[in-house]
């Protein structure tokens, strides 16, 4: 029997899981990890508890699955992306708190950038815009703020990377110092045409280039690892991918036209586009879907920052629900938002707007309305930013939306994913496993390993597939509705 082992490494948690050929897990264990809020707008991740979570998740799965140490094949990592982590060379050791992808503490340098006219330079080479949201401008707000880590960046000393480069190196016990296309590829310090870390893009962000990790194709060997001793022998580690495009891979989203929307605390919409990179748009952002054998596949991507942490901010901080799982019945139990729209944006509005001065709202509220119609519209927010963010790729890509697939813990709430496909038109097809992004690393991982097309092709468990129901003049005034609702918000921002 052969066995592989992943990590699932997000920002709310860090999770082992065991695969076999056919796709099913076979055992998981995970471990949560803080969220850090040291002043509004800020988020950090400690890497040390990260990393410390890591051994122990795979130390509960292996104490639970004691024959299996001898049946893995390799490992694979799935990682949130743009969140980074400084090192010290040789131990691995934090040297700062990890700046998560959702922390905005760079927003003003990322103005200072925009009026010197970096955009044009940042979005030619890189397919993103600058935002806060990237690498980047969290690496120049370090390095400004810790002169000494500038200068341990700058002589060696210290490293720099994505939460799979810090993995690899602590897992690999600093023998590999390495990441993959897709996290180089959040981190505007990466051409992605020319395939690699740009000298340009390294000034504009005061990142010093050696400080960065070499960069490998995600079906490339990253070392090998027996995980600080815990197994006998070490096993290869293969298969290294950010886990929006893990998953968008995992769903055999191959051809153009073929997209996955991952329903998170955020949602990442991806559309295939083919080999060929789009023109660069300000509604859209462009992503490397993978690299394979030397030929990159783009992507176009929106970014949905408030998804599933806008009904959690319902349960957390207005105090409405007890349980995200209440919100489906509380949904159906009218049967219309009656003209209640919330647009969360409670740290700006990502794509298509792109208005970080954003702030959130409830409109259209009246004495009629009560908990039910908030909840209703939380859940419908997604869908219609999920909306926006697929209209904005088709138009700026000419590619037209051929299947859409979702996944994440939200797929279970059924209101949510019929509203998504009624607003789309599409058909969404909902992965009956919770675990694409690591199934996706997994599967990068067998072509690395072995070229196992066969693993590749495989059927992925049962799915769920939702169609639109609803006439199109109903989605036009729900549509017409959410857009009078963003512009009043980005109207009150200006």
């Amino acid at each position: 029997m052969s066995l592989f082992l992943a990590l699932d490494q997000s920002t709310s948690a860090t999770k082992a899981l065991l695969f076999d050929t056919e796709h099913r897990v076979i055992d998981s264990a995970s471990r949560e990890h803080r969220q850090i809020y040291p002043q509004p707008g800020w988020v950090e991740h400690d890497a040390e508890e990260i990393w410390q979570n890591t051994l122990a998740a795979v130390t509960e799965l292996l104490r639970r699955q004691p024959a299996a140490a001898a049946a893995l094949r390799s490992l694979s990592i799935s990682n949130q992306r743009e969140t980074i982590v400084v090192f010290e060379s040789g131990t691995g050791r934090p040297l700062a708190p990890a700046i998560v992808w959702q922390c905005r503490r760079s927003d003003a340098l990322c103005a200072e950038r925009v009026r010197a006219g970096a955009d044009v330079l940042v979005a030619a080479k890189t397919g993103l815009r600058i935002d806060a949201y990237f690498s980047g401008s969290k690496v120049q707000w370090l390095v400004r703020h810790r002169p000494d880590l500038r200068a341990r960046l700058a002589d060696g000393s210290a490293l720099l990377g994505t939460i799979d480069t810090y993995l690899v190196y602590r897992l690999t016990h600093g023998a590999v110092f390495a990441t993959d296309h897709t996290n180089a590829s959040r981190t505007l310090l990466f051409d992605i045409e020319r395939l690699q870390w740009d000298d340009e893009l390294c000034a504009l962000w005061e990142t010093p280039r050696r400080a960065l990790a070499d960069v490998r194709a995600s079906s490339d060997r990253f070392g090998e690892t027996d995980f600080a001793g815990l197994l006998a022998a070490p096993v290869p580690i293969c298969g290294v991918m950010g886990d929006s495009q893990a998953s968008l891979f995992a769903h055999r989203c191959y051809e153009a036209g073929s997209a996955k929307v991952t329903f998170g605390s955020g949602s990442s919409v991806l559309l295939n586009v083919g080999p060929v990179r789009p023109r660069a748009d300000r509604a859209a952002v462009t992503a490397l879907a993978w690299v394979l054998a030397g030929v990159p596949t783009y992507a176009l991507e929106g970014i949905v920052t408030y998804s599933g942490a806008t009904v959690a901010w319902l349960r957390d901080q207005l105090g409405l629900i007890s349980d995200v799982a209440e919100t489906e019945a509380l949904a159906l139990a009218v049967d219309d938002d009656h003209g209640v729209y919330l647009v969360p944006a409670f740290s700006g509005l990502a794509a298509p707007h792109w208005c970080d001065t954003a702030r959130g709202a409830i409109v259209g509220l009246t004495a009629h309305s009560d908990r039910r119609h908030l909840v209703r519209a939380a859940l419908e927010s997604i869908s219609f930013q999920v909306r926006d963010a697929l209209a904005a790729m088709q138009t700026a890509s000419g590619v037209k939306l051929v299947r859409l697939h979702g996944d994440g813990g939200a797929t279970r709430n059924r209101f949510l994913m019929q509203f998504t496909a009624d607003l789309t038109g599409a058909e969404l097809i909902v992965a009956g496993s919770p675990h694409f992004s690591p199934l996706g690393a997994v599967m990068m991982g067998a072509i690395g390993m072995a070229g196992n097309s066969s693993f590749v092709s495989a059927a992925a468990g049962e799915n769920t597939t939702y169609r639109a129901m609803k006439s199109p003049e109903w989605v036009q005034h729900r549509r017409a509705g959410w857009d009078r609702a963003v512009r009043q918000v980005i109207g009150n921002a200006s």
